[in-house]
């Protein structure tokens, strides 16, 4: 889960800043969101190795990140949706 300690996010918070000043400045399609997921992961196998154990530790990461992004982003979203719109069911 992202919840780190505010140490850990520190360290973070550089890198973090300039990829945000890009992003905003000219944008970030969705294949180019993929790209920077997938080096992540990649870099997670470049610093632990590349075995069935950290493949899973990539996969379980951003399966992670997928169903709390889905809770906290989309659910909310769709929940709006549906009571502006009416529920389809």
């Amino acid at each position: 889960m992202p919840y780190i300690i505010s140490t850990v996010r520190e360290e973070f918070a550089e890198p973090l800043a300039d990829l945000y000043e890009i992003v905003f400045r000219r944008g970030l399609s969705n294949g180019e969101l993929n790209f920077l997921i997938t080096c992540l992961g990649q870099l997670y196998l470049e610093k632990h190795g590349k075995s069935y154990n950290t493949i899973s530790d990539v996969v379980k990461a951003m399966e992670c990140a997928k169903l709390e992004f889905y809770a906290r982003v989309a659910r909310p979203y769709e929940d709006s949706a549906k009571d502006r719109n009416g529920d389809v069911y």
